[in-house]
């Protein structure tokens, strides 16, 4: 059975140590993406890895620098028909207490009210959308296991 989830979420992404980041779910995008600035494309040892800051300090979040792998550059449409490219990153993301592989476009959205958009590429076989709730991630308790 799949979980439903309002139209809004505080999500975890537990590998870049950020918590509680208020995220926007978007099923007319396809792709996820993060508030982040600063970002650069960086060789370590020969890979490819990407660097940027996550959040700049907004939502709650700290300010750190991350260097991540570099997953793959794809061009993306914007809502007013400009293309853009921008960096992917593979990271997990936790909801319900559960954790998933996502994949997150790294772009500036400081204009934006939600630093995260969840896009249909994730929520696609894993979730029910119910625009009339919000935070039903966090409402619900999960009790702990030995």
């Amino acid at each position: 059975m799949m979980e439903t989830i309002g139209w809004k979420e505080r999500v975890d992404l537990p590998s870049l140590g950020i918590f509680g980041v208020p995220a926007k779910i978007d099923t007319g995008a396809r792709t996820s993406v993060l508030h982040c600035s600063h970002i650069r494309l960086i060789k370590e040892a020969g890979a490819p890895y990407v660097e940027f800051q996550a959040l700049d300090g907004r939502f709650g979040a700290t300010l750190n620098t991350y260097v991540r792998p570099f997953h793959s550059r794809r061009t993306f449409r914007n809502s007013f028909g400009q293309e853009e490219e921008r960096y992917i990153i593979r990271t997990d993301i936790s909801l319900f207490g559960q954790l998933y592989e996502i994949e997150l476009s790294l772009r500036d959205r400081s204009d934006m009210e939600f630093p995260l958009l969840l896009g249909r590429t994730f929520i696609r076989k894993r979730f029910l959308v119910d625009v009339s709730k919000a935070n039903l991630s966090k409402t619900r308790i999960i009790p702990d296991t030995p």
